[in-house]
């Protein structure tokens, strides 16, 4: 759970949650170019778990936390 770890944290840390997004390229960044496209992946399986609600539009997907769960993701942030 290590790649789902940071990009949590770097959401949650930079309070991007709910209504205000970013885009998915911005989490991957500061990450070791071979671990960018498994960030990638992780990113999807996090919206599919619905920590991560997802916001398609016409320059690319944006992606925020899900205000709902903001508890269980600061308990995997801090376990």
């Amino acid at each position: 759970m290590g790649l789902a770890k940071i990009i949590l944290r770097k959401l949650y840390r930079r309070r991007i949650i709910g209504g205000k997004h970013t885009a998915v390229e911005h989490l991957t960044k500061g990450l070791p170019k071979h671990v960018a496209g498994a960030a990638k992946n992780v990113v999807k399986e996090l919206i599919k778990e619905g920590f991560i609600l997802s916001k398609p539009t016409s320059y690319g997907l944006q992606v925020s936390l899900n205000p709902e769960k903001i508890d269980e993701v600061s308990k995997i942030i801090e376990g």
